[in-house]
């Protein structure tokens, strides 16, 4: 149990919520899908499964990873990061697999649950359409690294992460519950996105070496170091404007400080960006992913607390 429980790398569970948590929240502060007859959108049902099918894919995303970079070697001695289950042995190839089917198919039911709770009988093409997104992340999950035409190794996994832990995630789960687009949530969607993006960036930086070596040829591979710095200072500012501008919006005339709450987070990322600025070398960055990924969702939860409050 041990090793599944590290398998299933439970520090990026705290990254994949964070859009949950906005765009459910953000359903909870406007509580109204009709200006003549305001009523309330939001549900603790389609909360719980949106949870649920997040992790689901998250995890599923680390058994997928582990397995793939496993088998294809990418995944040994050059590695800098702590050892995964295959590569260290701890869990055969065989038993990763079945764990794979297994998750994704608890993953596709709670999807299908999440859709039947939210749609019921009702908007028949909104669910066929959701259906086909679930079915999507799901393959996207599992194709990143696995197969031989793994996207994550022709340096697509960006696009993968911003789309499905950015804006399908809260721009999708807020659509689950007002059955509307708002404009305004593209804002702290894309943030979220461009933060988990980060996360991302900053494991290739890492792995810069042994990704080369190993034929891994992620989008920090293909522009270098150097750029992969600079390329990193824009995703993380860039969602930090985002997520301002999205408050002043929101927020409308007036001031109050404590409408600006989630300023606070601000202050490990800016850390965070020193430190990658002074950083010596590849190795140094990996204790700064668990820093980016708690940021991310300290910035996701305190967002979401001011919403409400």
């Amino acid at each position: 149990m041990k090793h599944w429980i590290q398998a299933a790398r439970l520090r990026t569970l705290p990254l994949s919520v964070s859009g949950i948590m906005v765009g459910s929240l953000y359903a909870l502060a406007n509580p109204t899908n009709n200006i003549l007859t305001p009523t309330q959108v939001f549900s603790w049902t389609i909360f719980g499964f949106a949870m649920l099918t997040t992790l689901g894919l998250q995890i599923l995303s680390n058994f997928a990873n582990d397995y793939g970079d496993g088998i294809k070697g990418t995944d040994n001695e050059d590695r800098i990061g702590p050892k995964r289950a295959i590569q260290s042995g701890v869990i055969t190839p065989v038993a990763m697999k079945r764990a794979m089917v297994i998750t994704a198919m608890l993953t596709f039911i709670s999807a299908v649950l999440l859709i039947y709770v939210s749609f019921h009988d009702k908007h028949l093409w909104y669910s066929l359409f959701f259906l086909l997104l679930g079915g999507l992340a799901i393959a996207s999950a599992i194709r990143y690294t696995v197969g031989n035409s793994a996207y994550g190794y022709k340096g697509f996994g960006d696009v993968f992460v911003f789309v499905f832990f950015g804006l399908v995630s809260t721009l999708g789960v807020n659509f689950l519950y007002s059955k509307q687009f708002d404009w305004q949530l593209v804002l702290p969607a894309a943030a979220i996105g461009l933060l988990s993006v980060g996360v991302l960036n900053l494991n290739n930086m890492r792995d810069e070496v042994s990704d080369t070596k190993a034929g891994k040829n992620t989008l920090v591979v293909k522009m270098g170091g150097a750029k992969a710095k600079i390329y990193h200072y824009c995703l993380i500012i860039i969602a930090m404007v985002l997520v301002l501008i999205f408050a002043i919006i929101y927020n409308g005339i007036g001031f109050r400080i404590d409408q600006y709450a989630f300023l606070v987070a601000y202050f490990p990322l800016l850390s965070h960006l020193k430190t990658v600025y002074n950083c010596p070398e590849p190795r140094a960055l990996d204790p700064q992913l668990k820093k980016l990924a708690i940021s991310t969702f300290l910035l996701s939860l305190i967002l979401s607390m001011v919403l409400i409050f």
